[in-house]
């Protein structure tokens, strides 16, 4: 499963980067911006993407109806609770959300309904 992550902090993309890569996930891409996501979603073409509702100044939710648009399956992202943005995460087309402390290849795998995960 080919995957594109999408965060305002490097040091989360590499991190997260890491722990998915060893729980067998392939990391296509990073992106700290909504433009460089969407170019590397048309380049690489990720079968998902972890978005990050808060983007600097930018919104994860317009990327992630973009990303839904082009068929990529997307898991909303944020180190506040799911519950504070339901509504939203379900309007965007957002497969579903993780909290990053609760990120990893097996807890995407169950957001997207995988029996292996």
């Amino acid at each position: 499963m080919r995957c594109l992550l999408v965060d305002d902090n490097a040091a989360f993309l590499e991190t997260a980067r890491s722990l998915l890569v060893r729980g067998g996930l392939t990391v296509t891409g990073i992106a700290l911006s909504s433009a460089e996501a969407m170019r590397q979603a048309g380049e690489l073409q990720p079968d998902i993407a972890l978005v990050d509702i808060g983007l600097g100044a930018e919104n994860g939710f317009d990327l992630a109806r973009d990303l839904a648009a082009r068929g990529i399956a997307v898991i909303m992202t944020s180190t506040r609770p799911g519950d504070d943005y339901a509504d939203l995460i379900t309007e965007c087309q957002a497969a579903g959300f993780l909290a990053k402390a609760e990120l990893s290849a097996a807890a995407i795998l169950r957001v997207l309904g995988s029996p292996s995960g």
